[in-house]
């Protein structure tokens, strides 16, 4: 059996941004020497995420746009506002982001394919996304590999 394990870094440039990082497991996978098993992806982050989806800038732009009116940055005060959105008397912090951390339990912080003759099994117009919810910055993803190499 072979586990591999890679982190990578994916530098985000906007608040919001989807990022296809679809390369970069395919390139994990390739170079892990495994013909058959599984590789998982997530966000070592809790304000950012993975998403699974047809790789066009429209459908880009709708994710981002649909999580925004869920969980908006700056919510209508009032009984939506976050509880978050305070000095945190618990670690000397200011929290100011909670509608960021609400996205990234929305949209997930992981995913997996299963890996069949050395490729990673995808639908047709399947890519994977680094989402950023709370950019720009410099974030970790953990792209694990585990099956029987060739």
């Amino acid at each position: 059996m072979i586990i591999k394990l890679e982190r990578i870094e994916v530098q985000s440039r906007r608040d919001l941004e989807m990022i296809d990082i679809t390369s970069e497991v395919d390139r994990v996978v390739t170079a892990s020497g495994v013909r058959d098993g599984v590789v998982m992806a997530m966000t070592t982050h809790t304000s950012s995420g993975l998403l699974v989806t047809e790789g066009v800038e429209c459908l880009e732009r709708d994710v981002l746009a649909h999580l925004e009116r869920l969980a908006p940055k700056d919510p209508p005060p009032g009984e939506y506002s976050y509880w978050h959105n305070r000095y945190l008397d618990y670690d000397g912090r200011l929290g100011f982001n909670a509608g960021d951390h609400l996205k990234s339990i929305l949209g997930g912080t992981q995913c997996f394919f299963p890996i069949e003759n050395g490729r990673t099994m995808r639908g047709g117009r399947q890519r994977v996304y680094f989402v950023e919810y709370d950019g720009p910055l410099a974030r970790t993803v953990a792209i694990q590999v585990l099956g029987e190499g060739a």
